[in-house]
């Protein structure tokens, strides 16, 4: 090889070393000038699809105008109670934390592990008193752990909204949960019976017409029975003794004795 051929070859190499610097530079650059926004972006997907379980949703709204009224609080499931958290915290990193999260037994949403502390979303009115409560949920489908919202009334038993934001379902089967006409149907139903014990099922079928108990009945998703099934574990879960249900009973106190006085 001739001394003109070695340095050919040496440019062409220091050149593509140089090349991917730069696009490396460039690459970083980007990813942290873009890192904030994504953050924010996140966030905003987030506070929007709460507001949405709470039905304060409408197109064109300032999102953080219509979220100040909403309040992050973080409770402790075993107890109901409100604890303090710092901002940061998150309860599905927390969940596979060893000493932060809590290994189930008894698992019908299929998610292994819970957090010891989960987090909660408070509305007011314009009175100072509570008018929706949101509330994380997730569970397994078919193919996927389903992320969702479940917005509940201030009486804490009605429906006002279930959303859905995140699965790998399959597209127009179990996918149909994040379907706004079958997320719709969830509004106005009832979580308990008049005993206080959970009673709302979703059918693996339509809710007969006429059915006496139709405020407890959501329609199943067509062609996915499993996902279907996984729907209605995972809201059961999540409003039982394990994961809300202590919390739900100390606020109904609270919001009891506000009425009261």
């Amino acid at each position: 090889m001739s001394h003109h051929e070695r340095d050919s070859i040496k440019n062409v190499i220091k050149v593509s070393l140089l090349v991917c610097l730069v696009c490396a530079l460039v690459v970083a650059g980007a990813a942290v000038t873009l890192a904030p926004k994504q953050v924010e972006n996140r966030e905003r997907f987030r506070q929007v699809n709460i507001l949405r379980a709470a039905g304060m949703y409408e197109p064109g709204i300032d999102v953080a105008e219509a979220f100040g009224r909403v309040e992050r609080r973080f409770v402790d499931f075993s107890t109901g109670d409100y604890v303090e958290m710092p901002d940061s915290y998150d309860p599905l990193s927390a969940a596979r934390d060893a000493e932060l999260g809590l290994r189930l037994q008894d698992d019908p949403a299929g998610i292994r592990s819970m957090a010891r502390v989960g987090e909660v979303f408070v509305a007011r009115g314009d009175d100072g008193r509570v008018s929706r409560i949101v509330l994380p949920v997730h569970g397994y489908g078919l193919w996927s752990t389903m992320y969702g919202f479940l917005a509940l009334e201030a009486d804490l038993d009605t429906v006002s909204g279930l959303r859905f934001f995140e699965h790998a379902e399959t597209p127009g089967l179990g996918g149909e949960v994040d379907n706004p006409r079958w997320q719709a149907q969830w509004n106005g139903k009832r979580l308990f019976d008049e005993d206080g014990e959970f009673a709302l099922e979703v059918l693996k079928g339509r809710v007969p017409e006429g059915a006496t108990d139709a405020q407890h009945k959501v329609d199943g998703l067509s062609g996915a029975t499993i996902t279907t099934r996984g729907v209605d574990n995972l809201v059961r879960f999540w409003m039982g003794e394990q994961a809300y249900g202590p919390f739900l009973a100390r606020l109904r106190q609270e919001i009891g004795n506000e009425s009261q006085g």
